[in-house]
């Protein structure tokens, strides 16, 4: 291992390194240009032989990357690595990764690498938020007020534009809005934020926490190191860590972080706010954090009118979003201007239609039990349709709170029984369809099934609660499927 890795920066000899960048997806492709631009030898290891990753190898080659695709091209960590950059899904124990950790050889994520390359010389702040679910929504809200702010931005991580990219721009950006999984902060060690945020910690991803590998030291169990992730957004920040005042997790992390000397914790709420807190007052958004006078007053920074599509988890998401705006020196009105701006992209508590007086809404996105939960808390009598991939969560607390707002389930997918069999126990009154069909005919079973139990008032929900990979390309398919099978309801 070359000692100068554990501080290096953009500016440190990586010609003389050898660095294995593992996966040669959307961050592994940024990643290995950025370590080719910086003078490193490139080593790229991917097992599939995809058509997409062909053509990025092509391009890597030509700028001297050597390049690996195929079954077991990811089985033996070369002999001359220096330093592993790993894709964020890859769990602790692949080979690769697991040869790594033996011969103690570094591993980062794209993120921490590219930390590393805005050092010292093109340092940008970042304002970073993380969360079992709102982190995308939260980003473009975040995007959208820094923007109105007449600031230069962008929104990166695990949005879909890799930080890399962001790094490597000609263009001179002012701050940047930052969303961070816990896969991603997973392979980080040296970020120092300006600000973050946790906008909620409940069960997700659990089985890719199953394995024991990499679980720092003490912890014994999944749920333990999934939020011991999401804690290192914390570490080290500059201004402001922002916590979820009903979500008494966040604040905990917030206790236990090594942040630098005068960062504060702030609170963001759907209630009163107190003292170093943001909240909502006879529906306006007000903040009583940043202003002098927070000790008995606060100021109006929006309308809850202002975030649209409402829902509460949607009014939580504004304030988590104008938290770290302000935190930035954001001005009150451009706070309110960027929430009139934005649109939420698709698949987001989205109205498809409305029929003979049941509303059908599309929340695709919601794709864990806590999601989904906050999903059907906006609605009073819903019909609703789930199933999926459960990623090891359960859902018998969901169902337990939501029980009286449900008309009637249909369930399908992989996993259908574990949401079948929580119903079951917790709310057995509820009319349930259980469907086992797994082509895509079954969302036009399940929406014809939930149209035939609707009554007009009703909303007839796809909030799955579980990600689409058993039957769909992705949540924003599935979303589609549902959209297409409301309109060809008859009648």
């Amino acid at each position: 291992m070359k000692s100068w890795l554990a501080t290096a920066d953009r500016l440190s000899p990586w010609s003389q390194a050898t660095v294995v960048v593992a996966g040669l997806g959307t961050s592994g492709f940024a990643a290995a240009d950025g370590l080719i631009e910086l003078g490193a030898k490139v080593i790229v290891l991917d097992d599939s032989l995809s058509s997409e990753n062909a053509e990025k190898a092509k391009l890597l080659e030509f700028l001297d990357a050597d390049v690996r695709l195929g079954p077991g091209s990811t089985a033996q960590l070369p002999a001359d690595a220096d330093l592993v950059v790993t894709s964020p899904g890859w769990r602790p124990s692949a080979p690769l990764l697991a040869q790594a950790a033996l011969r103690g050889i570094p591993i980062w994520g794209e993120v921490e690498l590219a930390w590393r390359m805005s050092l010292p010389d093109r340092q940008v702040p970042w304002l970073a938020v993380t969360g079992t679910n709102g982190k995308t929504t939260t980003v473009g809200m975040l995007e959208s007020m820094l923007t109105a702010a007449g600031l230069k931005t962008s929104a990166v991580g695990n949005v879909g534009r890799p930080i890399v990219e962001a790094v490597l721009d000609d263009v001179n950006y002012d701050v940047l809005a930052v969303e961070l999984s816990s896969f991603q902060l997973h392979w980080t060690n040296s970020l120092a934020l300006h600000s973050a945020a946790v906008l909620n910690v409940a069960p997700d991803h659990l089985e890719w926490y199953a394995d024991r590998a990499g679980w720092p030291d003490g912890v014994t169990d999944s749920m333990t190191a999934y939020t011991a992730d999401k804690a290192r957004i914390f570490e080290r920040v500059q201004h402001a860590c922002v916590y979820n005042v009903a979500d008494p997790v966040t604040e905990h992390l917030v206790e236990e972080a090594e942040v630098q000397e005068g960062a504060r914790a702030i609170g963001f709420t759907l209630g009163i706010p107190a003292v170093s807190m943001l909240g909502v007052v006879d529906e306006v958004l007000v903040d009583r954090a940043f202003i002098s006078q927070r000790w008995d007053s606060a100021i109006e920074i929006a309308k809850v009118s202002d975030v649209q599509p409402y829902a509460p988890h949607n009014v939580a998401n504004a304030l988590a979003a104008a938290a770290l705006a302000r935190s930035f020196g954001v001005p009150p009105q451009a706070v309110a201007e960027g929430l009139k701006r934005l649109r939420l992209g698709d698949h987001r508590i989205q109205t498809v239609a409305e029929r003979n007086g049941v509303r059908y809404v599309d929340d695709s996105k919601a794709t864990n039990p806590h999601a989904a939960a906050a999903s059907l808390a906006a609605f009073d009598s819903v019909v609703w349709i789930a199933g999926g991939q459960a990623k090891g969560t359960t859902f018998d607390e969901l169902v337990t709170q939501v029980a009286d707002k449900l008309r009637a389930v249909v369930v399908f997918g992989i996993d259908r029984a574990v949401i079948a069999d929580a119903v079951a126990r917790h709310a057995p009154q509820v009319p349930l369809m259980v469907l086992d069909n797994s082509d895509h005919g079954a969302m036009k079973q399940a929406v014809e099934w939930a149209a035939s139990r609707a009554n007009p008032g009703d909303v007839v929900l796809l909030a799955p609660g579980c990600a689409s990979r058993d039957m769909y390309t992705d949540y924003a398919e599935r979303g589609a499927a549902f959209a297409e099978a409301v309109a060809g309801l008859s009648g």
